[in-house]
């Protein structure tokens, strides 16, 4: 069964931490009333989440000017969360794999990617043929809601 989109948007953002405010007042006009609030807001969490790791990661030594790309598609039963980086590639199953469970580790780095998982049902992180890297977030609700209790 095909699922309706709601809506669907995309945003252009500098590789810069102060853009945050700007992703979260876009993902914010997005929300619809059929959406649970506490789903709504682990999304904006995993939005936050993951422009931030793009900026503090994979665009740690690329210029300001190098561009993040946000794309939010709501749909009946779902919120998908694009987020696509200009960094290094990496496999994101192996890295969960390979982290500490334990989430009071202070080894200071992996509790972003942890939250991610925790928050959302599902997670990728796949190279495109544009030489882009691109975080899928997934998170279902209603009556196909997989992952609330999360």
């Amino acid at each position: 069964m095909k699922l309706s989109t709601l809506s669907k948007s995309r945003i252009q953002l500098k590789t810069d931490l102060k853009a945050l405010t700007e992703v979260l007042t876009w993902f914010d006009r997005l929300y619809n009333s059929g959406i649970p609030r506490e789903v709504w807001l682990r999304c904006q969490l995993a939005l936050a989440e993951a422009f931030t790791n793009a900026v503090r990661h994979a665009h740690k030594s690329k210029p300001s000017e190098v561009p993040i790309d946000i794309e939010v598609t709501v749909t009946e039963n779902s919120i998908e969360m694009r987020v696509w980086d200009y960094g290094f590639p990496f496999d994101l199953k192996e890295k969960l794999k390979l982290m500490p469970t334990n989430h009071e580790n202070d080894s200071g780095g992996g509790r972003g990617l942890r939250l991610l998982e925790a928050t959302t049902d599902i997670l990728s992180y796949t190279r495109s043929s544009d030489d882009r890297n691109c975080l899928l977030m997934v998170k279902h609700y209603g009556n196909e809601d997989k992952g609330s209790s999360q």
